[in-house]
């Protein structure tokens, strides 16, 4: 038997290690389609928590889509999410790092489409959706400044890499949900203020969209306030209705 050692409170050593405990966490979520292919984002602890997009091809072979170090992960509203979109085997991700959103294709490194923030990790975008021709990313962003705080807003971003964004909307504390009709000519979204929750209260916008500018018009409140819930807002196929 080995001799006993005292040792201070918190000092002991122990078998159990934290590596030990996270090393089966990995986590997955936001799953994509893409023509046949299918993409998801994975958190893995064995890379210091780094996201990572993954596709898995018809025939079954699997692939990371966003080398290291970039970190497929975003900090809008703090919380992140929706940090990806594909379309055509383009990927568009948020990269942890500066918070700019990347372009990668199969075989190639990723790109930056948005500008360098003033301050570090000044301009976070989130809630990422493609547009119906793929010319537009319609994303939340969160822009930071040194002496007051954060707005948040919905944009459209140039997917070319001109480093285009125009302001969609703004003017509320929060916003989410950004969704196109099928026809294209309209966009809805969710927004709602502090210091209100979405699922306490929030309220359903729908505008047109012009895809050749980027630009929305005649904004209209369809629905909600401050003790109404709405989420999940999806457009039917007709392009009538927003449910």
């Amino acid at each position: 038997m080995p001799d006993k050692k005292i040792s201070p409170y918190g000092s002991w050593v122990s078998p159990i290690t934290a590596e030990l405990i996270t090393q089966g966490g990995l986590r997955l979520g936001e799953v994509r389609v893409d023509g046949t292919d299918i993409y998801w984002l994975e958190g893995r602890p064995e890379e210091s928590g780094r996201h990572v997009v993954v596709r898995r091809t018809s025939d079954g072979s699997v692939t990371d889509i966003n080398p290291t170090p970039f970190n497929a992960r975003n900090a809008g509203h703090e919380y992140g999410g929706a940090s990806f979109a594909v379309r055509d085997g383009v990927v568009y991700f948020a990269n942890w790092d500066d918070q700019r959103i990347y372009s990668v294709a199969e075989n190639s490194s990723p790109v930056p489409i948005t500008a360098e923030p003033d301050i570090d990790q000044g301009d976070r975008y989130a809630d990422l959706i493609l547009s119906n021709d793929s010319n537009w990313i319609l994303c939340v962003r969160e822009r930071h400044f040194e002496d007051r705080e954060a707005d948040n807003e919905l944009v459209a971003v140039k997917a070319d890499g001109s480093c285009e964004v125009n302001v969609l909307a703004t003017g509320y504390d929060f916003y989410s949900s950004m969704r196109q009709s099928p026809s294209g000519d309209r966009v809805s979204w969710l927004s709602w203020n502090h210091p209100d929750m979405p699922w306490d209260g929030c309220e359903l916008w729908v505008a047109d969209f012009d895809s050749l500018s980027g630009l929305v018009s005649n904004p209209v409140k369809v629905a909600g306030d401050r003790s109404t819930s709405i989420v999940q807002p999806e457009w039917a196929p007709t392009g009538h209705w927003c449910s």
